[in-house]
This record gives structure tokens, C-alpha cells and sequence, in this order.
């Protein structure tokens, strides 16, 4: 029998103990032995539920307990998960976690502990959910240069933007009702300012590129600005509005970033809606792969989490290799980076096109006076970024993907 503790109770860690429990004889049987939970650390007591015996209050019951192989982080936060996740490892425990916060702020260094001390620090569910990404990545496409990741990594964002988009609300009566639903914390900072997302792509892009992202170095947006003109202009060009965590390798290096873009038909990122999620992986053999699927939520979550659970069962002494340095990757600067852009305008046709070039697609709305929008040539974002700012008849401005992108 291998012995699980579970640190955490909240959503997530009482999914992980609900699928190791209902699923126990597959998983058994895939393993070749009873995964049983010993322990659950949590600061409150559960009387009259399954864990109510196991509960502990005290992390070194767990660190001290030899029969204890595998510990579930799934407290969330840094503090004091990156401690007990830490003393874990150097105590010789595999190490499961759904916490991305962690995983970007010091995954590199407990990644490096776990490779000492022959054990795992496995974190699949922090970047998608119930979507296996980093599986994907680390085994699935290891025949790849990987060339591009770009996805919907935030199911409260999607959320707010399908609604705008297909019941025409505005911002914070999308927001409220995600709260109202449960889809959006009280405080939603960290979802809609584009942080959590940030976080997710420079796991994956660390991943995918074999060197260490710092999630503080993506350039990242929020959906805060989004407003209902905006969707009625996007739904008139026939695109959408999508907050795209994306990573990409050009010749001249790497760039990664986080914002909302207008997307349209040709990118199946588009189609994604509600609360899903969706990432796409494009190698230079393979081309383009799509994965989607539920991104949050208790069983979805603890399904990604247990996944590890069962990996790190095979592997309790042996540290699963994967392409991840702890060398810091250089990105190349955001403003290099060109594409087309969408530009609301309080100006003439002419105005605009003397400072912009050539228009493209130029739209204008039936209750909206005194602007227009249209999409400019492709071009550099320092270059249009200083265009913009030469004048102030530009109301707005959106990132415009590109064919290659799309």
C-alpha cells in the first residue's frame, strides 16, 4: 500500500481525496497497489465526513512519517505551502501540486531539490485543470521543436468575455454574475488583471522551451478595459474577444504575453466559451495540436492532480526527467513583435491613415458617433505603440492575431 497526505482541504484537495477514493480499484489496478490517504492537513476539523479520523493539524506528523510517500499540496498560495513543500521534498517525498502561484514563484528551485533527492515534484494541474497540458508537452511531443503555445487559461475571463460577447452585458454585470455563480473569486484581481494566466503560460513556455520563464517578465493585460463598444465593434468584424496567454519562437528569439486579442474564425481558440478552457501547442513536425477541456473546479482539478499521484506511485525513487532548466530564458522585447492592430478612432479616414498607412476592414456602429474602427497594417508594436501615442484621436486599441497566429 502507498500512503498519500493530502495538505490542503478546500475544493480541490477534497476532490483529490473523492477521486483516489471512488476511483481506488483502477487506480490499484493501474498502479499494481492500494494508494491510501493517511493523512489530511488542514486548520479546521471535518466532523462527520470521510476525512474526520485523518485529520492532523500539525505538518510534521506528515514529514515524519516514513510511510508516507507522496504528499498533495493543495493549499494554494506561498505561504506556508512553499515550506511544507520544501521540507517534503528534503524529506524524501513526491510532491503533487494544483498551486500555480507556487510553481511560478519557485518551481525551479523545488524542481532541483526533487531531482536530488530522487523524488518528484509534479504540478499538472496548475496550468490547466482537468487538461493534461504538461503531460502532453513533457511526454507526448518530446519529438518536437515546440514553436508556439497560446491558449484560453482562464475560465473566469472566458466566462466574462462569452457573456459580453454573446448576451451583450457589460463588464461588471459579467463580473457579478460570474460571482454570483461561483466562476469568479470576490476579489478577482488575480483573473481579470490577467495574473493568473501570466503565471500559466510561463510554466508551459518553460516547458516548452526547455529553459525558465519568469511569469514577472510576460507582458500582461487584463480584460478590466473591455467594454461593450469594443465586442459590438469585434462582433462586426466578425471576430471575438479572447484573453490569449501566448508564446511564441520567431528567428530573432522567444516573446510571451498576456492580453486581450480579436481573434476570428480561422483559430479554433475562438469557438471556446464559457468557463472552458483550451491550449494549442504548434511543434515544427507535428504542426498545430488543441487540448480542451474543464480548466477549474474540484473533480476536473484533483483528476489532474491524481494523474501525478499515479505517476509519481511508478516512479518513487526515480525523478522523472523532463526539459526544464533552471538557465534563465531572455525573451525578446514585446514591441518587436508585430502584427496588425484594431484601432477605435475619433478622427477622418484620412487623419487615420496618414499617421497609420493603409486601412483595413474599416467599420463604424449605428449608435456610435464620431469614431470608427478599422485594423492596420502589420507592423511592429513599439512602432504603432508610438504612432498611437502621437495623437489623441485613438479612443482604443486591440492586438489583432495574425494568419500564422490563427
Amino acid at each position: 500500500m502507498i500512503e498519500v497526505a493530502v495538505m490542503g482541504y478546500g475544493t480541490v484537495g477534497a476532490g483529490v481525496v473523492q477521486v483516489l477514493t471512488m476511483n481506488s480499484e483502477a487506480i490499484a489496478r493501474r498502479v499494481g497497489e492500494q494508494v491510501h490517504v493517511k493523512y489530511v492537513l488542514d486548520l479546521r476539523d471535518f466532523p462527520g465526513t470521510p476525512v474526520e479520523k485523518i485529520v492532523t493539524h500539525d505538518v510534521n506528523d506528515i514529514l515524519s512519517d516514513p510511510e508516507v510517500k507522496i504528499v498533495v499540496e493543495t493549499m494554494g498560495g506561498l505561504k506556508p505551502a512553499y515550506d511544507f513543500t520544501k521540507k517534503a521534498l528534503l524529506a524524501g517525498k513526491n510532491v503533487c501540486t494544483s498551486n500555480k502561484e507556487l510553481v511560478a514563484e519557485h518551481g525551479v528551485e523545488l524542481m532541483e531539490i526533487a531531482r536530488d533527492m530522487s523524488v518528484n515534484y509534479l504540478f499538472e494541474a496548475s496550468c490547466g485543470g482537468g487538461i493534461p497540458i504538461i503531460r502532453v508537452i513533457n511526454t507526448s511531443l518530446t519529438a518536437e521543436e515546440i514553436e508556439e503555445v497560446t491558449g484560453i487559461l482562464n475560465g473566469t475571463t472566458n466566462y466574462i468575455l462569452t457573456s459580453m460577447a454573446d448576451e451583450g452585458k457589460g463588464f461588471e454585470t459579467a463580473l457579478k454574475e460570474a460571482q454570483q455563480k461561483g466562476y469568479a473569486e470576490l476579489h478577482p484581481e488575480a483573473d481579470v488583471e490577467g495574473y493568473d494566466a501570466c503565471r500559466k503560460i510561463a510554466i508551459l513556455s518553460s516547458l516548452a522551451y526547455g529553459k525558465h520563464i519568469s511569469y514577472k517578465n510576460v507582458d500582461t493585460e487584463g480584460i478590466t478595459k473591455v467594454d461593450k463598444t469594443d465586442v459590438e465593434y469585434a462582433d462586426k468584424l466578425g471576430v471575438r474577444i479572447k484573453l490569449l496567454a501566448t508564446s511564441r519562437r520567431e528567428k530573432e528569439g522567444i516573446w510571451a504575453i498576456v492580453a486581450p486579442m480579436m481573434i476570428g474564425d480561422e483559430n479554433p481558440l475562438t469557438a471556446v466559451s464559457g468557463v472552458m478552457n483550451a491550449v494549442m501547442v504548434k511543434g515544427n513536425a507535428v504542426g498545430t495540436t488543441m487540448y480542451y477541456g474543464s480548466g477549474a473546479g474540484s473533480l476536473p482539478t484533483a483528476s489532474a492532480v491524481v494523474g501525478d499521484v499515479i505517476d509519481c506511485c511508478k516512479h518513487l525513487h526515480v525523478n522523472i526527467k523532463s526539459d526544464y532548466s533552471a538557465a534563465s530564458l531572455e525573451l525578446m522585447p514585446a514591441g518587436d513583435v508585430a502584427r496588425p492592430f484594431f484601432v477605435r478612432f475619433a478622427g477622418t479616414e484620412e487623419e487615420a491613415e496618414a499617421l497609420f498607412g493603409q486601412l483595413h476592414d474599416v467599420v463604424r456602429l449605428d449608435d456610435v458617433e464620431n469614431e470608427f474602427g478599422f485594423l492596420t497594417e502589420t507592423m511592429a508594436e513599439k512602432d504603432f505603440k508610438e504612432k498611437a501615442a502621437s495623437t489623441d484621436k485613438v479612443i482604443k486599441w486591440f492586438r489583432r492575431g495574425k494568419k500564422e497566429e490563427e
